[in-house]
């Protein structure tokens, strides 16, 4: 069933468009990601789609009834409510029935009256309404949801004015979720969670059974939630029927064949256009003249545009200074910040060329420990032990580095006074800044463009021991896959925080995980920890299926199985065969480029784009089955 349906939206801000006659529909029970480069209009759409913005042509459908619950990446509550007061409200509804109920009940006590059959169906309809939606269980809701999301008791009953930022969006994430929508609308709420936080989150909304359309630069995330891909580029909206792994291997794809559909039409134009020189005039002028006609068609109504690849952030370190073997001993070290401890770490190392990820709870330590190593903060006991020739370069999260008057090119001559304007003006190109962008000021730049100026000005610094704080924090999915390729080629060590799982098991060979206090080590990435956290502990014997358990009981269970692996088997089969048809066709597509026929170029390119979709159905089909 079609819960919403987006028709020829478009979106302009001034003059400048912002996307153009998008259009997609949402099956209830999808869960989809919204994805694209910064400033494609991601969070725009999302808007239009809560009703809280209005596209400039086009229009947003949602089924009658439908609930919608909209988080932005900003939270902001009106008023002086507590954390449990907003959570509260959440529940309105629910809670406008409890009220209901009490009054229906005070009514049915009067058995005489002329309306009780009329109150006591009502009661019963209402009744049953109130326990599907857990109304007998709010209290524990509540509780369950604040606590996934990383709130403490002492906290439930605080302030909402005298929260942070980042605790403010846990706690309109945490509204959202309670609110139990029908469609649940997320603009980067993977932002302020740390690393427990977000299983849960991940949990919940696999679990959950309503609507999802997501906007977020997690990739981990999106693997793991959603299970449709729509992406906003050069200000069009293309949809692939996977999670992002999938959509990264149906793009690659889809884009090879339309170059190639594009080269193919190409030469045949040059091929056309010569045979209509040569023969203009003669015996087959006739000829030459139909072919001009068709040929002027053809660019006017059947051109196909060559794939377009946006501009890519260009890194790359300065690594000329080497360090000896080991580059860091930490012993003793207890950092904390205004005295108060907050974790120690005893006896370990970073040697050269290792990328070692901190991991740990909001909270924990983490950058005051970096903070400490780059002498912002002192260390309240032990010591923190360099090697010979270690030059750090420091990262740091909230950008507290940059002077927020300055322009993007003042930041850059501060940094490299001897560079000079040309020089300086090419590096910031290879950021992405180029133009009148360089002379925007730092305090007016978004997220992600500050963001962009620090690691500009990394690159600068003749470091071989980067400290880097959430690197990845407002970069966008392409930004953050050229960051994490120039940090695998880096020869120098690292020891980054971040809350980024992709870019973590990119990256790191080792992790120091902060636990209760303490900084304990592990040798391997992030997916390797987490396999080896669920791994089931050593046991003497294996226990058997138990005695007692009623032989007809174990016999439907022996069936399901042999059902379920009946059908996985015939689904098995199923991809295989649409996968040798995608082979198939895909030889068909090269034959037909090099010969240059786009009419069958074009007809194969939809039935390998229509068997692609139904592939992915089967993928998912596969999916939650052997779940």
């Amino acid at each position: 069933m079609t819960l919403l349906n987006a028709h020829n939206l478009s979106k302009y801000f001034g003059a400048e468009l912002i996307f153009h006659d998008v259009s997609f529909q949402i099956s209830r029970g999808e869960k989809v990601a919204i994805v694209g480069l910064n400033g494609a209009g991601k969070s725009t759409l999302l808007r239009i789609i809560a009703g809280h913005e209005t596209p400039d042509s086009g229009s947003v459908h949602l089924a009658r009834g439908t609930r919608v619950a909209y988080l932005a990446q900003e939270a902001r509550f009106s008023g002086d409510r507590t954390l449990w007061q907003e959570m509260e409200a959440a529940l309105a509804e629910i809670n406008a029935w409890r009220t209901e109920l009490l009054v229906l009940e005070t009514r049915l006590a009067d058995t005489t009256a002329d309306d009780w059959e009329a109150v006591m169906e009502r009661y019963g309809e209402l009744s049953a309404r109130f326990e599907h939606a857990g109304g007998y269980e709010i209290e524990h809701r509540i509780k369950r949801t604040l606590h996934g999301l990383g709130f403490q008791p002492e906290q439930f009953h605080q302030p909402l004015r005298q929260f942070s930022g980042g605790q403010k969006t846990r706690a309109a994430l945490a509204a959202a979720l309670l609110s139990d929508p029908d469609l649940l609308l997320l603009d980067e709420p993977t932002n302020h969670l740390d690393m427990q936080a977000l299983e849960w989150l991940e949990q919940f909304l696999r679990n959950w059974d309503g609507t999802l359309i997501v906007v977020s630069h997690d990739r981990y995330f999106l693997d793991r939630v959603t299970k449709r891909t729509l992406e906003l580029s050069f200000n069009r909206l293309e949809d692939y029927p996977g999670n992002y792994e999938k959509y990264l291997a149906l793009k690659a794809e889809r884009m090879e064949r339309r170059l190639k559909e594009c080269q193919a039409q190409q030469a045949f134009i040059a091929r056309t256009e010569e045979f209509i020189r040569r023969y203009r005039a003669g015996q087959r002028a006739r000829e030459a003249k139909g072919r001009e006609k068709r040929l002027e068609r053809l660019k006017r109504e059947q051109m196909l545009e060559r794939p377009k690849e946006a501009a890519k952030l260009r890194v790359a370190l300065n690594q000329q200074l080497r360090s000896g073997e080991l580059v860091l001993r930490l012993d003793g070290l207890v950092v904390g910040f205004q005295g108060q401890a907050l974790l120690r770490a005893d006896d370990l190392t970073i040697r050269r060329g290792e990328r070692v990820g901190l991991l740990g709870p909001n909270g924990c330590g983490k950058t005051t420990l970096l903070r400490t190593l780059v002498g912002q903060l002192p260390a309240l006991q032990g010591v923190a032990r360099f090697g010979h020739e270690v030059r750090v370069g420091y990262y740091a999260q909230g950008h507290d580095v940059l002077e927020w008057n300055n322009t993007v090119l003042e930041e850059v001559a501060r940094i490299a006074p001897g560079l000079g304007e040309a020089a300086a003006r090419n590096l910031l190109a290879r950021f992405l800044f180029t133009g009148d962008d360089v002379f925007k000021r730092i305090a007016d730049l978004s997220g992600g463009e500050r963001s962009r100026v620090a690691l500009a000005q990394l690159t600068l610094l003749p470091g071989n021991f980067l400290l880097l704080d959430e690197p990845t924090n407002h970069l966008d999915i392409d930004a953050r896959e050229a960051l994490e390729s120039v940090l695998k080629e880096y020869t120098g060590a690292i020891l980054f925080v971040s809350h980024d799982r992709y870019f973590i098991d990119a990256l790191a060979d080792k992790l120091w995980i902060v636990d209760q206090g303490r900084i304990r080590q592990f040798i391997g990435n992030y997916s390797e920890y987490m396999a080896a956290q669920q791994a089931p502990a050593p046991s003497a014997a294996v226990p058997t299926a138990s005695a007692k358990a009623p032989a007809a009981k174990l016999a439907r269970s022996d069936d399901a199985e042999r059902a379920k692996q009946r059908r996985l088997a015939a689904l098995e089969a199923e991809v295989t065969a649409l996968e040798q048809d995608l082979a198939r066709l895909s030889s068909e597509l090269d034959a037909a480029s090099q010969a240059c026929d786009v009419a069958r170029l074009t007809a194969l390119g939809a039935q390998y784009a229509e068997l692609e979709q139904l592939l992915a159905a089967k993928y998912a089909q596969w999916e939650q089955l052997a779940a």
